[in-house]
């Protein structure tokens, strides 16, 4: 059984890659997906944390990653993709694949955003972090 992470953002492309595994899981492969919604730990600066919790914002954050997976999950479930889900908190790209190599996943597959080579040479891509990071194969769909 081929054990597949699929992190995804909301992006059309991460529902691309979405699509992508429900093809793979089609072609008679034994697929089980570990989908994931990674973000950041949330950063409480000067006077906000008079505001506003820090199990406030954690609770919007994770009402924020359910909304996201939303769409991920109902395309998994119609195509009847076994899956299990996981929101990560922490560094992306390093949650990704630290979380990817915990489970014993034999491959990442993800969307792009697209950004083009002058973005990445900039800025860096979540995405390029992974490909660097992870010890498995890791396949970027657009």
């Amino acid at each position: 059984m081929l054990k597949v992470m699929l992190p995804v953002d909301g992006s059309p492309n991460a529902l691309r890659a979405v699509n992508y595994v429900i093809q793979l899981a089609r072609t008679g492969s034994r697929v089980t997906v570990h989908l994931a919604h990674a973000h950041e730990e949330p950063l409480l600066y000067g006077e906000l944390g008079i505001f506003v919790s820090k199990e406030q914002i954690a609770e919007l954050q994770e009402k924020h990653s359910e909304a996201v997976l939303a769409p991920a999950e109902k395309l998994l479930r119609d195509a009847k993709v076994p899956f299990v889900k996981e929101i990560l908190v922490g560094p992306i790209a390093e949650r990704i694949a630290a979380r990817a190599e915990e489970l014993g996943c034999h491959a990442i597959v993800m969307g792009t955003r697209g950004m083009g080579s002058i973005g990445n040479l900039l800025m860096g891509s979540v995405s390029t972090k992974v490909v660097h990071l992870a010890t498995m194969p890791v396949t970027l769909v657009r």
